[in-house]
């Protein structure tokens, strides 16, 4: 009988054990992604944090060994062990270097990088000045220094002795930053429409000119009116680009004068300047506001120096707007198939070879796709486009290029197996005490499954399109052959007719992520901006599935089978 005990008594002990051990592995894999993500959350937020920054004076050897002046000031970023030319064999043991302190030291143009790395022995003394300013410029990233003087405009000076030089100083830059807005929005708005319009009259004109000699009556009256409005259209440009030349000229105007810690002095254009502040003097509170004023422009500022400074709207913009493209396109595609092939289709082996196709399909690399949509999407289809629409513009390509709907496309194409199965699954999960209650009160096949299929089964259809949108947000390689650039000064969607550009080039979050990390030419000043960006590009793809979460959940609770 012990015997029988113990074999009964086996199979629950090891099936507790295998239990116990899934627990395990949950617990391990949830850990890790939690890590993962504060990780990256920790570094993508203290980006913006305005932190002390410290005049170092160098050693002798140092000065000598970096070319480095006497002073320079910096900001801490942590130590690590210095990694040196081993003289023995035992000396080659990880770890075995001397600890150094890694500083940010800004001023790149006059030091030669933009970051230096020192040991104790190497810094003679620390100090934080209270009048130390940064100053984040449009180029070269942040310069550290000590200010002289603002000369203005007017032939008039603020000294940096006067008690509210900062105050003034932000005063100037606030005028010189709405010009430069003001600039922007000439250049951009007016400008840009007007060009827009110059572009589309002339190319009318090139498509008239091109049907040969001798040209027609109403064709001759059309070119006529064509050059009257070329040359009002003409007149209007030359204004606006005369007020926008009077703009810069006034930029230009106002100049900071100021010393490096070493002691020289130069002078840069406060055009050049996008704001400074003290930080050695900022409080808490002081802190906060100037670290929500970053984030306010990294959000809402377009990208500058190879996207290592300025902000990141236009990857932001792009992303969102390729999703949203790519789910009206996947969404009815993918339930129409699925319709079809539960529904409609006789069962069989053609069918069951369709379902393994597109089961294959989902396990196709996604640069497969980018090819296919190069091929087919542009080439083919946006070249016949341009061939039959946009001829007079040729060789110039319209629609036969990389833009935002390929890509959207190319996405849609490369999501729409998740969409078939998840609906697929979710017409299998409706009653068919439903079917069969529709059927009986007349309804036809379409009406049952347009007023009872659907209805039910669209929180599980919604679920197929979180996971498309989860998966097409975040995928860059496809999108390097279709569309995605790295810098896309003009969004697809803006306040130029015809408002939609849909054959225009966009910047992508996960695509400015990758070129940061490894095409930018100084990857560690792009590394804060990497984690910000990743960041930005999980909580837009959160944002996105949250909102798709919360609809299914309002079908669900508007479609329960207790409502039929």
């Amino acid at each position: 009988m012990s015997g029988v005990s113990d074999f009964i008594a086996r199979p629950r002990t090891i099936g507790e054990t295998w239990v116990w051990l899934t627990g395990m592995g949950l617990v391990a894999a949830l850990v890790m992604i939690i890590g993962l993500f504060g990780f990256i959350c920790y570094r993508g937020v203290i980006v913006f944090w305005p932190t002390t920054i410290v005049e170092l004076e160098l050693s002798q050897e140092a000065q000598e060994r970096f070319g480095l002046p006497e002073k320079i000031a910096g900001r801490y970023l942590g130590e690590s062990p210095r990694v040196a030319w081993p003289s023995t064999v035992d000396e080659m043991r990880p770890g075995g270097g001397l600890p150094e302190k890694k500083y940010f030291i800004g001023n790149e143009e006059s030091y030669g990088s933009r970051f230096g790395a020192f040991t104790s022995d190497e810094v003679v003394a620390r100090t934080k000045p209270l009048n130390l300013l940064v100053a984040e410029r449009l180029e070269f990233g942040e310069a550290f220094l000590y200010p002289v003087e603002i000369k203005l405009s007017n032939g008039g000076a603020i000294s940096a002795d006067s008690p509210d030089f900062l105050t003034l100083f932000r005063e100037e830059l606030n005028q010189i930053n709405q010009r430069r807005k003001a600039i922007q929005r000439l250049e951009k708005v007016q400008i840009g429409q007007i060009s827009w319009r110059i572009e589309k009259l002339r190319t009318e004109e090139r498509g008239i000119r091109r049907k040969g000699e001798p040209v027609s009556s109403s064709d001759a009256a059309r070119l006529e009116r064509i050059e009257e409005e070329l040359s009002g259209l003409e007149n209007r440009y030359r204004v606006f680009a005369l007020e926008a030349r009077s703009l810069r000229e006034l930029q230009g105007a106002s100049h900071l004068v100021y010393r490096l810690p070493h002691g020289e002095l130069d002078e840069i254009s406060l055009d050049k300047v996008n704001r400074v502040y003290a930080p050695n003097r900022l409080n808490l509170w002081q802190k906060v506001r100037l670290y929500v004023e970053s984030l306010h422009l990294f959000l809402t500022e377009s990208p500058r120096e190879s996207n290592t400074a300025g902000g990141i709207f236009p990857a932001i913009f792009g992303t969102f707007v390729m999703t949203v493209l790519m789910s009206a396109a996947v969404l009815p595609f993918g339930v129409i198939a699925a319709l079809y092939l539960h529904e409609y289709a006789r069962q069989g082996p053609l069918v069951r070879l369709v379902r393994i196709s597109v089961l294959n399909l989902a396990g196709v690399p996604s640069i497969v796709f980018g090819v296919f949509g190069l091929g087919f999407f542009v080439y083919f289809i946006g070249g016949g486009i341009d061939s039959l629409f946009f001829s007079e513009r040729l060789p110039t390509a319209t629609f036969g290029t990389g833009g935002i709907f390929w890509a959207s496309l190319t996405l849609a194409l490369m999501t729409v197996p998740v969409v078939i199965v998840a609906t697929e699954e979710a017409l299998a999960a409706v009653p068919a005490g439903l079917r069969e209650a529709s059927y009986a009160c007349g309804a036809s096949k379409w009406q049952t499954t347009v007023r009872v299929l659907i209805p039910g089964s669209l929180p599980g259809i919604l679920t197929g399109l979180i996971l498309a949108m989860a998966r097409g947000a975040g995928e860059v390689a496809p999108l390097m052959l279709v569309g995605v650039v790295k810098l896309a000064p003009s969004l697809p969607i803006n306040l130029v007719p015809p408002f939609i550009h849909l054959d225009r080039k966009f910047m992508h979050l996960g695509f400015h992520i990758y070129d940061l990390g490894f095409q930018s030419p100084n990857a560690e000043a792009a590394l804060p901006m990497v984690f910000a960006s990743t960041v930005l590009l999980i909580l837009l793809v959160v944002v996105l599935n949250i909102g798709a979460i919360l609809l299914r959940n309002h079908l669900r609770r508007k479609y329960t089978t207790d409502t039929f």
